[in-house]
């Protein structure tokens, strides 16, 4: 059974090769419609390449111009030529500046090359024509809070209160577009992504803990600093967890001079390599802590 299986893929690759090749030789029987469904049986497939060739063969035709390009475009995206995917998407809406999937396409890919001013532009073009889409809306406010435009990102969000309600990622847009703008609001806006969210990741937690040791309450923050360091995995680009730890040392020796867990908390983040003379030199001058403690950063200081 198995074998006659495989016998009949075998066949069937064949004789699609065999159609092919049969039209093409026939000198443009097959339609631009036939070479537009070839292709996307290949993108389907995720063979790419061949998908593109086809397309490319059916974008001659105005029938067929649109979806060729779109798709096109597509391919782009996912083999991760932006700026290609871009211009495609662009083209369309240079013939259709209403087309509202040409302009979601352009804008992420936008977003993807780093230009987040015309994505801007583009997300929105996308609301100004579907004002109720919640997903627009949020890509929207993402590249706003990516400019530094943090009022209008919160703005953007405040049109979709259901969404602040359930979705956690807005949530947490919301509360980051808030502290930015250092509004105390932010606070409830972080303790509410807590109790929506289910696993709460270490970047989240960490800028929470950040906006209440701003705010004074400094028992809070350093359970936060300490639940962000027991769920960080990983280091990124954005976040280290030596970066938190120095954080949760800080505060532990300005806001507890007495207490000796800071010192402990500051050999364990050079430990794990943080290195920042300037934020250790910083700390050591700081009026709050005691002349013993000012006496051990400048001997871990020594060490770097």
């Amino acid at each position: 059974m198995k074998k006659t299986f495989f016998l009949l893929i075998i066949s069937a690759g064949l004789l699609f090769s065999s159609c092919a090749s049969f039209f093409s030789s026939r000198g443009g029987a097959m339609q631009a419609e036939e070479f537009f469904a070839i292709g996307m049986a290949f993108f389907d497939l995720g063979n790419y390449i061949e998908a593109e060739r086809w397309l490319n063969r059916a974008l001659i035709s105005d029938r067929t111009m649109v979806a060729s390009e779109y798709n096109l475009g597509r391919i782009a995206f996912e083999t991760g030529r932006f700026e290609e995917a871009a211009r495609y998407f662009e083209r369309i809406i240079a013939r259709d500046p209403e087309n509202v999937m040409a302009l979601r396409g352009a804008a992420y890919s936008r977003i993807k090359n780093g230009d987040i001013e015309r994505a801007e532009a583009l997300y929105t073009r996308v609301l100004t024509l579907v004002p109720e889409s919640v997903d627009d809306g949020f890509n929207h406010a993402l590249v706003l809070f990516g400019m530094g435009r943090y009022e209008e990102s919160e703005e953007v969000l405040n049109r979709y209160p259901h969404s602040l309600e359930e979705n956690s990622s807005a949530i947490l847009l919301f509360a980051r577009a808030q502290k930015a703008q250092g509004k105390v609001e932010a606070l409830d806006s972080f303790e509410k992504w807590t109790h929506i969210e289910p696993v709460k990741g270490p970047e989240g937690l960490h800028e929470y803990a950040q906006a209440m040791e701003a705010a004074g309450f400094y028992a809070r923050a350093i359970e936060l600093y300490m639940e962000a360091i027991d769920t960080h995995t990983a280091d990124t680009e954005r976040l280290k967890k030596s970066t938190i730890r120095f954080e949760l040392a800080r505060l532990l020796i300005t806001a507890d001079p007495e207490n000796t867990d800071g010192i402990t908390e500051l050999e364990i983040a050079v430990a794990e390599g943080f290195s920042d003379r300037d934020a250790l030199d910083a700390l050591r001058g700081d009026s709050r802590i005691t002349e013993e403690h000012r006496g051990e950063i400048t001997r871990i200081l020594g060490r770097l």
